[in-house]
C-alpha cells in the first residue's frame, strides 16, 4: 500500500478502516481528496477487502469539510468549479461502490465532511457528535452533493432547514431524523461500524 500523509489504511478481517488524518479537523483539501481517491481505488480493487469504514483521526472530528485557507486562495470561477468537482467525484465513487462503505462519524461532521458521510451507504455516529451543512455561514451552498443527498435521507423540509440555516444537530438527533443509521457512545463508533461491516 502506498504511503500517504492525510489518509491512513488498516485492514482487519477483510474490512478496511480508512482514516482521514489531517489534524485537528480533518479538512478536505486538494491533497486529501487526491489521497482519498487513490486509497478508495486501491481498496475497491482489492480482493482482500470486502467492506470499507471511513472515520476521522484525532479526538474531535470526522471532517469539518473544506480547508478554508485553500478556498480563500481560489482566484477564478474555474478553480472553484474544479474544487467542487473533486468533492463530487469522491461522493459518486463512494455512492456507486460495489462494496459497502460505512461512515464512522466520531466527531464534528460539517459541510463537505457531512457530504462525504452522506455519500456512504451507512452511517454510524457518536451520539454527542455535531453534524451540519454549515456552508451558508460562509455564504455558499453545499457543493459536493449535499443538496441532493440530504433531502433523500431526511426529507425536503428538514434538509432545507439544515442547509438554509447552517444549524448543527447532535448525533442523537441525526439518528432520530434518519440522517444516520445509528448513534452510539463515542467509544463504540468505530467498533460498531467495523462490526457492521
Amino acid at each position: 500500500m502506498a504511503e500517504r500523509q492525510y489518509v491512513k489504511i488498516s485492514i482487519e478481517d477483510r474490512v478496511a478502516l480508512l482514516t482521514l488524518d489531517y489534524p485537528p479537523m480533518n479538512f478536505l483539501n486538494t491533497a486529501t481528496f487526491t489521497e482519498l481517491n487513490d486509497a478508495l481505488d486501491e481498496l475497491l480493487a482489492s480482493d482482500e477487502v470486502k467492506a470499507i469504514v471511513i472515520t476521522g483521526g484525532g479526538q474531535y472530528a470526522f471532517s469539518t469539510g473544506a480547508d478554508i485557507n485553500e478556498l480563500v486562495a481560489i482566484k477564478s470561477t474555474e478553480e472553484s468549479r474544479e474544487h467542487m468537482r473533486r468533492g463530487q467525484a469522491i461522493g459518486k465513487k463512494i455512492e456507486g461502490a460495489k462494496k459497502p462503505i460505512i461512515a464512522a462519524i466520531n466527531g464534528y461532521a460539517f459541510g463537505g465532511g457531512l457530504e462525504l458521510a452522506m455519500a456512504c451507504h451507512l452511517r454510524i455516529c457518536n451520539n454527542r457528535a455535531q453534524l451540519g451543512q454549515t456552508e451558508i455561514t460562509y455564504a455558499v451552498i453545499p457543493g459536493f452533493g449535499g443538496t441532493q443527498r440530504l433531502p433523500r435521507l431526511v426529507g425536503k423540509g428538514r434538509a432545507l432547514e439544515l442547509i438554509l440555516t447552517g444549524a448543527r444537530i447532535s448525533g442523537a438527533e441525526a439518528a432520530n431524523i434518519g440522517l444516520v443509521n445509528k448513534a452510539v457512545p463515542a467509544a463504540e463508533v468505530v467498533r460498531t461500524a467495523m462490526g457492521l461491516a
